[in-house]
């Protein structure tokens, strides 16, 4: 039998423990209630993905936490959120379904807890452009929303830590229910996208039917283009056929070095290819691809990834499109397909403008010819002076005042009905 002085120690421990208990129900709940204020007030993605992070590793005081999202072909799990370990390399680690203990636990949707030695377990893989951090406990739980797995959430701490039935509760329900909130934040992204792509293509429709000249029409569709695509620099380049060159005109960027790019030739670097081989490129890092001329530009710049679409009219190929990031960007299959609808769109506007500009030229031409043989037959009529005297005289007169031959000519008209009237 247990003496009184025993029950007396027993008891407060027990009162001790309960209490404990429901100070964290108290902080989960909490954070739960944070959670669904998160997911009712915000719709921007990033922020959502920030936020949850950082309530995680709040709660469990773990040394860091990584939240992954499977992309859009859901073969992918790619590092879209952190707390405390390099920022930089979001959405630059990339894992394959299956791959190290993240992506095992979402191939098999299971929580895996690993108290000490993570590096130790047969799934777990080593990335080389992490810095030597090491971690002895990971504690990784799969995201879901109503479509199934998403995404991954893991909690690292750098010492041993066995994790308590509670804290798998915990994370596990966070996994369960940010999954929502995830989901109706990539809805409302993928709206205002589909918005965007929609007015873009609208407005470029528009423009097709315009009168508006070559260059301010150029511009404008770098511009909206750089929007669509959230692009740090779009340009268009158009082929010069005699030459077989491509040339920069027009692009949003400010850099004057950009702007003021040597020309390249046709199968040469990244767009002289796309001409070439009649077919969209996306360069991972042009940095460092050999294909790529202008690497160091690149660098000073700050341009990182590259798609380059050609603007094709029916079968003819009058340029390029390009697309730079300026940070590591895997374009997906739509991305590339948007591009490439501006810009064979944009390629019909510069060949209808180009029309249009020519026909207005030639129509100047054809009126400056009519004037300058009727001012031609005045001139030989009033001063008795050959056709070749007569187009002379209108010819020097436009140089030395430095107006059109039409103008001189229009002048000449007038001076000759006043004179009659």
């Amino acid at each position: 039998m247990p003496t009184r002085t025993q029950n007396q120690k027993t008891a407060p421990t027990k009162k001790n423990a309960s209490k404990d208990a429901l100070l964290q129900k108290t902080r989960e709940l909490e954070v739960l209630h944070r959670i669904t204020e998160q997911i009712s007030s915000n719709l921007d993605l990033e922020a959502v993905l920030k936020e949850i992070v950082g309530m995680v590793v709040e709660i469990t005081q773990a040394d860091a936490c990584l939240l992954y999202l499977l992309d859009d072909s859901q073969k992918e799990l790619i590092l879209r959120a952190s707390k405390n370990p390099h920022p930089k390399l979001i959405g630059r680690i990339r894992l394959e379904l299956g791959e190290g203990i993240t992506g095992w636990v979402a191939k098999e949707k299971k929580m895996v807890a690993i108290p000490k030695d993570a590096s130790e377990d047969p799934r777990f893989a080593l990335f080389h452009n992490l810095p030597e951090d090491r971690y002895h406990a990971f504690l990784s739980v799969p995201v879901t929303g109503k479509g199934g797995i998403i995404g991954v959430i893991n909690i690292q701490h750098k010492k041993p830590h066995y994790h308590t039935e509670g804290e798998i509760a915990l994370l596990t329900t966070i996994g369960h229910q940010v999954g929502n909130a995830i989901e109706n934040a990539r809805l409302y992204q993928e709206m205002k996208r589909k918005a965007m792509q929609i007015d873009t293509l609208s407005r470029m429709s528009t423009m097709i039917t315009s009168n508006r000249y070559l260059e301010e029409m150029l511009n404008l569709i770098v511009t909206m283009t750089a929007g669509m695509m959230n692009s740090k620099i779009c340009s268009i380049m158009l082929l010069d056929e005699q030459k077989g060159e491509l040339k920069i005109v027009a692009t949003q960027s400010l850099s004057d070095e950009y702007r003021q790019k040597a020309n390249v030739k046709v199968g040469e670097s990244i767009s002289g290819r796309v001409v070439k081989e009649r077919r969209p490129l996306t360069i991972l890092d042009v940095t460092r691809d050999p294909h790529f001329r202008f690497p160091d530009l690149a660098k000073r710049e700050g341009l990182f990834s590259l798609l380059s679409v050609p603007m094709m009219i029916k079968d003819r190929i009058i340029g390029v499109i390009n697309s730079y990031t300026s940070k590591e960007h895997h374009f997906t299959p739509e991305e590339v397909n948007i591009l490439q609808t501006v810009a064979n769109q944009a390629a019909v506007a510069i060949e209808n403008t180009t029309l249009m500009q020519q026909s207005s030229a030639m129509q100047e031409a054809l009126e400056t010819r009519k004037a300058v043989e009727r001012a031609k037959g005045i001139l030989m009529r009033q001063g008795k002076i050959t056709e070749e005297e007569a187009f002379r005289l209108i010819q020097r007169q436009s140089m030395n005042t430095r107006k059109t031959m039409r103008e001189i000519a229009e002048a000449i008209i007038l001076a000759s009905e006043i004179k009659k009237g």
